[in-house]
């Protein structure tokens, strides 16, 4: 088995013997076996980063073999700079949720564990398919153990959640399967992604092509206005459910347009771009005022979340080495940043079962460890200088002004937006005087949660202060994106 085959199904087969092993008369028996096989995935792909030589734009550790010989389906796997980093990302955030999840789950705590390994499983799976139709199997198969997630460990109205975010995400694939459907027709039978690289289409061609994409990953990002089942999913789903969808599935859909719109179809993805922009400075400016106004916390995280993917999407599409490479950055950062912020909204959760800003104050008084890293995180959010939240928006904003003053000055208000939400909750929740016994009665965070958030702190430092390992590992490969997406096939 290849190195790729190891990241994927590890975590795949822990969890299913969860599935049909684990028991809650052997709660922790079933949370130990969680963490060892969580601890397990993120080691296995440890070697793929040593081993991994960035200077090569091509596919690396690629894993090729006949699956579905009848219809030319390979199972055909493969690494490049950019998607190596998310695969590291999963197998790292997959350790922190199983974690945040050993005391707070109760019930079903075996399909729990087993459900988020399985499903880390996939979401690796997704970043290493090099075969279309392989990636599409992998990117629907996660919305299974979401589902369950959300449906079976959510809150008050979480069926309804459940339903929303499977109903808006399937809409999407549909027009997915339509638009690969037809490249593998187009291309004499193959679902080979670096053939159809250099596949020639007209301009109506990719002009449906691009719709087909742009709705099922837009939706995925989620871009505005296809963003609305996010903050009802985010408010039902437990803690380690908001921490991953936030950290990694949102990165599923930017991720396609990466893959996909961009190297398949350049030219459409240069008419559709002041499309995008225009959409992504919506999501920047109009959602950041509309967390501004939220008085939930897993809202107001979720609003932010959609706003500072705004950020990833205007890089993407402004085609140049800076913006993709901020871009990037800045999935890898918010990937850190929104896990740990909703960690923390999560701790809270535990000790006084309200997500209601109105039902604190004056937490730090009473938290002062916990108060430090909820306020670290909370100025990463903001993009402070040194932290995971600034790198890449920063990168955006350059690459942004480079291509039009006006579009760099709109997004460089997102900074204003976010800070101005973020403080203005942090100022409400952590400062101030004490506001009441329920706050007055806290405890500050035990040895597990110190440790799990500590985690997330470092990897919030290490990023914010050298980002350097990141960029030199994706650097070649951006640039091989650059130049696929700026080649005419008209």
């Amino acid at each position: 088995m290849g190195l790729l085959s190891l990241a994927i199904w590890t975590p795949i087969a822990f969890g299913l013997v969860l599935l049909m092993f684990g028991k809650d008369e052997n709660a922790l028996a079933v949370r130990w076996f969680a963490l060892i096989g969580a601890v397990a995935s993120f080691l296995v792909t440890l070697p793929l980063w040593a081993r991994f030589d960035p200077s090569v734009v091509e596919m690396q550790f690629v894993e090729n073999v006949s699956w579905i010989e009848r219809f030319n389906v390979f199972y055909h796997l493969g690494v490049d700079g950019i998607s190596l980093a998310f695969v590291l990302l999963t197998s790292f955030i997959t350790i922190v949720v199983v974690i945040a999840g050993w005391q707070v789950i109760t019930e079903r705590v075996n399909q729990y564990m087993g459900a988020f390994l399985v499903l880390s499983g996939l979401m690796i799976a997704v970043f290493c398919a090099v075969d279309a139709l392989l990636f599409y199997v992998f990117f629907e198969a996660t919305l299974i153990p979401m589902y369950l997630i959300i449906g079976v460990w959510g809150g008050p109205r979480k069926i309804y959640a459940a339903f929303k975010f499977f109903l808006y995400t399937l809409l999407g694939s549909v027009l997915l399967l339509v638009s690969l459907v037809y490249l593998y027709v187009h291309s004499g039978g193959s679902f080979d992604l670096m053939r159809w690289y250099s596949l020639p289409l007209t301009a109506q061609e990719q002009t449906w092509l691009f719709l087909g994409f742009l709705v099922a990953f837009a939706v995925k990002v989620p871009m505005w206005p296809v963003h609305t089942w996010l903050p009802d999913v985010h408010v039902e789903a437990p803690t380690g459910g908001s921490a991953i969808l936030a950290a990694i599935m949102l990165k599923l859909g930017a991720y396609g347009f990466l893959r996909f719109s961009l190297p398949i179809l350049p030219d459409a993805s240069h008419d559709f771009a002041p499309l995008i922009l225009a959409l992504s400075l919506v999501a920047v400016i109009y959602v950041g005022l509309v967390a501004l106004v939220q008085e939930d916390m897993k809202k107001l995280v979720a609003y932010s979340s959609v706003a500072h993917m705004g950020f990833v999407s205007l890089g993407i599409f402004l085609f140049t080495p800076l913006g993709i490479s901020g871009a990037l950055v800045q999935m890898v950062g918010h990937g850190f940043v929104s896990a740990a912020m909703f960690l923390c909204i999560g701790v809270l959760y535990d000790r006084v079962h309200s997500r209601e800003i109105a039902s604190y104050g004056g937490v730090i008084n009473t938290m002062p460890t916990f108060g430090a890293f909820a306020i670290l995180f909370a100025m990463a959010n903001c993009g402070l200088p040194g932290t995971a939240g600034f790198v890449g928006e920063w990168m955006v904003i350059l690459a942004a002004v480079k291509s039009s003053f006006a579009l760099g000055l709109g997004a460089a208000s997102a900074l204003i937006f976010g800070a101005a939400y973020t403080l203005w909750m942090v100022k409400r929740v952590y400062l101030g005087p004490v506001a009441n016994q329920d706050v007055r009665d806290l405890l500050d965070i035990n040895p597990r949660e110190f440790f799990m958030l500590a985690l997330l702190a470092l990897a919030v430092l290490a990023m914010g202060i050298d980002p350097k390992p990141l960029t030199d590992l994706m650097g070649p490969s951006v640039d091989e994106l650059v130049r696929l997406s700026s080649l005419s096939k008209i």
